[in-house]
Formats: structure tokens, C-alpha cells, sequence
């Protein structure tokens, strides 16, 4: 068992989790492979999307979670496979989605199913995608006392 590779896709998974919620474009990049294909979609957002590029990925993440909206993933219980210079996963995925211009509150929970490879020394993911488990959607107007107080921090150039 390749105990350091493991531990370096973990690492990789909470850098593509972290770097997605704080928008940190750059970093989330570099997560992923240059031909990486990814399949993502929700009952909220309809049909899955398709894309076969990081770039593409990319944009899309960019322009989905713009404005005021603010996102959590956490994922928990991987299940990893390494074989060499490759490997597979599945990871818990559990996200909420606050779209605050909207009063609206997505909270969802699904399985990832992720490939890595490694190049260069450096583990990158070469596909990813969920199948979701539930996903449920709330106005904030139906949480009675509701407010919301965000971290309006943003990284400086240097730390991204």
C-alpha cells in the first residue's frame, strides 16, 4: 500500500474542496489534470454538465459561483485505489449553496467518484463527478430568524 500517495490524494481532494468554496481560481486549477473530465449536476441546476478541459471547468465554476454566492463541500469516507501512477476514489460529499440575492439555501449530499494521476511527481485529478444522494432547496424567508454574516475576506494576489 502506497501510504504516501494516499495521504497526497487526500490532501489533493481538500485543496480542490478548499480552493472551490474560497474561489481561489488559480489554485483550483492546478488541481486538476489539463485533460480532465468532469460531469457535474444537481436537480437544482438541471441536466449534468459536461466538460473535457480544466480550462472549461474552470470558467464554469468561475461564472456559477460569482456574485454573492457562497458554497461549503466537505467530503468524508474516501475510498482510494492506487495503482502506480493512477489511482481511483469515492468520497461523501455533503455542500450547502447559500445564493443570498436570492434568499435561497441548497443543501445536498452525494458520492464522488474521482481518477488521479500523477506527473511529475504531482497528483492531479483526471476525472471527477457525483451521483447525487438528495438535494433540497429552501427560501431563507421559510427559516424563521434567519440572517446571514459571511466572511467577506478575500485573498490577496500573493496568497493565490
Amino acid at each position: 500500500m502506497d501510504v504516501i500517495a494516499l495521504e497526497e490524494i487526500r490532501a489533493l481532494k481538500a485543496r480542490y474542496l478548499r480552493t472551490l468554496d474560497l474561489k481561489q481560481w488559480d489554485d483550483f486549477a492546478g488541481t486538476l489534470a489539463s485533460d480532465v473530465v468532469a460531469s457535474y449536476g444537481s436537480p437544482s441546476g438541471g441536466q449534468p454538465l459536461e466538460f473535457t478541459s480544466r480550462d472549461q471547468v474552470v470558467d464554469y465554476m468561475r461564472n456559477a459561483l460569482s456574485g454573492n454566492i457562497i458554497s461549503v463541500h466537505v467530503a468524508n469516507h474516501p475510498e482510494i485505489t492506487v495503482d502506480g501512477d493512477t489511482a481511483s476514489g469515492t468520497w461523501l460529499l455533503e455542500d450547502t449553496v447559500i445564493i443570498a440575492d436570492y434568499k435561497i439555501v441548497i443543501r445536498g449530499a452525494a458520492y464522488y467518484h474521482d481518477t488521479y494521476r500523477r506527473e511529475d511527481g504531482v497528483w492531479r485529478i483526471a476525472s471527477t463527478g457525483y451521483q447525487r444522494i438528495f438535494e433540497s432547496k429552501m427560501s431563507t424567508d421559510a427559516l424563521p430568524g434567519f440572517e446571514l454574516t459571511a466572511n467577506r475576506w478575500a485573498p490577496s494576489a500573493a496568497e493565490n
